[in-house]
């Protein structure tokens, strides 16, 4: 008799020098997820305490986004229950206690751009392409992404990847800030990273992150400056 054993992992993990490694190990699906695979991408995140988490994918893919196979057999309350899951999960990313780089080669697209747009930094090598292309399927970026799209590459930018759905390369997408910088190995430069002082770049991220009135954000400035100065010295 057949048996059904247990499905296999979405997310690996590995943790060397400093970084958290995540993978999306879904190759045969260009590492698209489902609700498991985004219940096992949060959990891989919040539970992290690394000072870097580098994402990436296993195959010729970063992420394909959401798993449409999934997608298109959701009703109503359903696709509103995996949008605000996918929502957490690039919240979980953003908020993290530490810096999140994308390492992005071969294809990214809908939710996959989603998730690397909530990364601290986007990496890419020469072969990355990246695209918002559910307009071509009748969908949109559900996971933050109407928000983070504009903050990244602006409003014009943001309208036409996202109306259009066209594919951009990685030269086009380091000009218009989707990528950050293009490299052979992105995971070199997390391991740059990891050779940094963990709580500068915690104190960096939290406040360029800031959104508050400049008032604020100028006493928080100070405050942080002291205090790193103050661990200076007694080392």
């Amino acid at each position: 008799m057949e048996t059904t054993g247990t499905p296999r992992s979405m997310i690996r993990t590995d943790y060397s020098e400093n970084i958290l490694k995540v993978t999306f190990d879904r190759p045969e699906r260009r590492n698209a997820l489902s609700v498991a695979g985004l219940d096992e991408l949060e959990a891989a995140i919040t539970n992290g305490t690394a000072p870097v988490v580098y994402l990436t994918g296993a195959g010729e893919a970063f992420c394909a986004g959401a798993d449409l196979a999934t997608v298109s057999e959701l009703g109503r309350e359903e696709a509103a229950a995996f949008a605000r899951r996918g929502q957490r999960v690039t919240a979980a990313i953003e908020s993290y206690d530490g810096v999140v780089v994308a390492g992005i080669d071969g294809a990214t697209r809908g939710g996959g751009v989603e998730l690397a747009l909530a990364c601290d930094l986007r990496i890419g090598t020469p072969d990355a392409t990246l695209a918002e292309s559910g307009v071509s399927l009748g969908l949109f970026g559900a996971w933050g992404g109407t928000r983070r799209l504009p903050q990244v590459v602006g409003d014009a930018a943001a309208l036409d990847l996202a109306l259009t759905g066209r594919v951009v390369d990685a030269t086009e997408a380091k000009e218009i800030g989707l990528l950050t910088q293009i490299v052979d190995q992105p995971h070199d430069v997390a391991k740059r990273l990891a050779e940094n002082d963990a709580t500068a770049m915690r104190t960096i991220k939290q406040l360029l992150r800031d959104r508050e009135p400049q008032p604020q954000q100028e006493r928080r400035e100070t405050e942080a400056f002291a205090d790193l100065i103050s661990a200076f010295e007694r080392e």
